[in-house]
């Protein structure tokens, strides 16, 4: 709060923060613009009519879509298609040598890289929006609903709907590039962390206060509040947990000066892979779940779907979901860091950690830190995903709860970047110098 008062002080920050409110404003009233060609009155009925607890793959777009994928809004698809690009781009540094040479070669490389993310980004919002619009057309997105969402059979009409949803996901896309250049913080995680709160306050009242105001539970409404504040607290304390490693750097000299010769240390996060394994586990168990959505419900293979792996509280949805977590956990850090390029690069620069030699050793020491660091990290993302899970069963809910795992940790890290890249430039901004006369100067 500190922070936020320093920082509407500065008007720098304070025309930053007003920029980014701005932002945020025009992508929330797109997210309520209804698509050319899509019967609204249709859609609310169907909304209206549709089970709060499916989980599908249409679940988790409208997550991170902040409702518009279920309204069938020019921003339905949200920032999907660019966290799937984003994602599989990184992927892609391990099967294709070209995106890995981009990568080492510094800003030009990644430059080169985030433009490889958004022509992928426009493909798959091609591909999302015309499985989306052909699923409502077929009625197989709004299960249990006969009210023809999109009246229009015509192929035309289709494509129009196509291109007005793929521009809508390049204009999400520009956004949030603004906001990353001209106010503060990562713009995509903003818009992220802005859509999981537009619906997170209506659906936790919804507990204590019900349908009509006489259904609800206040106690069961207290209980998770304080429930969600525990996770919320223990996740910021988790996130800012490091492994330091010490590292030492030898003097050199090169030509007439002295380099080198500090010590520093090597920061490990414990929770290295963040919020993916539990994004990549929920959207392959939803695959299934909405393939069964297209069979007939009579046939033996889509009752087990929708008895197991449709139900978020089932054994089989419950086991196969941990342990998707935990390999997702280990398989993406090992992408993400390499043991091997860190020891190479502390070799060169004469960096040693103290007690293991330079080289293959650094490497192995690295690799035996990072296993250890996973399997902490895997058992911290299983408690946070399946609490829901426990409170659901525990408290017998038939509602849907206001956050699930993937939504307390995107909360979590996207507040505390935000705050601190705020922190920062407050700083920044404010520091008097050490040159002015007649000031008392203040540390911190």
């Amino acid at each position: 709060m500190r922070t936020l008062i320093q920082a509407f002080r500065t008007k720098e920050l304070r025309n930053k923060i007003l920029f980014v409110l701005g932002m945020i404003i025009i992508y929330r009233i797109g997210s309520f613009i209804p698509t050319p060609g899509v019967d609204y009155g249709a859609v609310q009925e169907c909304v209206d009519a549709l089970s709060s607890n499916q989980e599908n793959f249409i679940g988790l777009v409208n997550l991170f879509s902040g409702g518009a994928m279920l309204q069938l809004s020019i921003f339905a698809l949200g920032v999907m298609p660019y966290i799937t690009a984003s994602i599989v781009v990184q992927l892609l540094r391990v099967v294709i040598p070209r995106f890995e040479a981009l990568h080492k070669e510094g800003q030009s490389g990644e430059a080169k890289l985030t433009q490889y993310t958004r022509y992928l980004t426009i493909g798959l919002a091609v591909l999302q929006s015309t499985t989306i619009l052909v699923t409502a057309k077929n009625g197989a997105l709004f299960s249990g609903c006969s009210a023809q969402v999109i009246p229009s059979s015509n192929v035309w009409d289709l494509i129009v709907m196509v291109l007005i949803m793929t521009g809508g996901t390049g204009l999400i896309m520009w956004m949030a590039e603004l906001i990353t250049d001209k106010g503060i913080g990562q713009g995509m995680s903003i818009l992220i962390f802005m859509s999981i709160c537009s619906g997170f306050l209506p659906q936790l009242w919804e507990i204590g206060w019900g349908t009509d105001g006489t259904d609800g539970d206040w106690l069961k409404f207290g209980i998770v509040t304080g429930v969600l504040l525990v996770i919320l607290i223990f996740v910021d304390y988790v996130e800012l947990c490091q492994r330091r490693i010490p590292v030492q750097y030898t003097r050199r000299m090169i030509g007439r000066k002295m380099y080198g010769g500090s010590s520093t240390y090597l920061p490990l996060k414990v929770n290295m892979s963040g919020v993916i394994p539990p994004i990549f586990a929920s959207s392959i168990l939803a695959i299934p779940t909405l393939i069964a959505q297209f069979g007939d419900s009579d046939q033996a293979w889509v009752k087990w779907i929708n008895s197991n792996l449709a139900n978020t509280t089932s054994v089989w949805y419950i086991a196969l979901y941990a342990l998707m977590i935990v390999f997702f956990c280990f398989f993406y850090t090992s992408i993400t860091f390499n043991p091997d390029e860190t020891a190479d690069n502390m070799k060169q620069y004469g960096g040693f950690i103290p007690g293991i030699r330079a080289g293959s050793a650094t490497s192995r020491y690295l690799n035996y830190v990072m296993n250890r660091l996973n399997t902490v990290g895997a058992v911290y993302l299983l408690f946070v995903a399946l609490i829901p899970t426990v409170l659901i069963m525990a408290l017998q809910l038939n509602s849907k709860l206001p956050f699930g795992g993937t939504t307390i940790l995107i909360i979590a890290g996207v507040g505390l970047d935000t705050l601190r890249q705020a922190k920062a430039q407050t700083e920044q901004f404010q520091y008097t110098g050490f040159l002015l006369e007649n000031i008392d100067h203040k540390e911190g």
